[in-house]
């Protein structure tokens, strides 16, 4: 599966795919247009084994509900992101079995890397 998540109002996400040049043989998804279903993070935890890996602590739903009080299980993160789409880590850049997260220069270094060196 060659797929990304991404939020286009996002502008580290517009960024991130441009830097990128995610080819067009990807499968983009927007997040908050189709949303995330439960199979699909399924996919996502499997190349991750954490949930809490695809969390976002940057939502302002985690602030505002005082989350970081919590102390969050790997359920609970998934609990979230199914519920609120600002509560994925994002972008998230799938390359058949390898995943990227987040918009660290390391990390979209890595993805380029890997989409770019067959």
């Amino acid at each position: 599966m060659q797929k990304v998540y991404y939020l286009s109002s996002c502008d580290t996400c517009k960024r991130v795919m441009d830097e990128i040049e995610i080819p067009s043989s990807f499968i983009k998804q927007d997040i908050k247009v189709q949303g995330i279903t439960e199979e699909e993070l399924d996919e996502l935890f499997n190349l991750t084994d954490s949930y809490e890996e695809l969390f976002s602590r940057r939502a302002k739903l985690y602030q505002e509900r005082s989350l970081k009080d919590e102390n969050l299980l790997d359920e609970d993160y998934k609990g979230l992101i199914l519920e609120h789409y600002t509560f994925l880590k994002r972008p998230i850049i799938v390359n058949n079995d390898k995943i990227f997260i987040g918009s660290s220069p390391k990390t979209v270094a890595a993805a380029k890397k890997s989409i770019y060196s067959n």
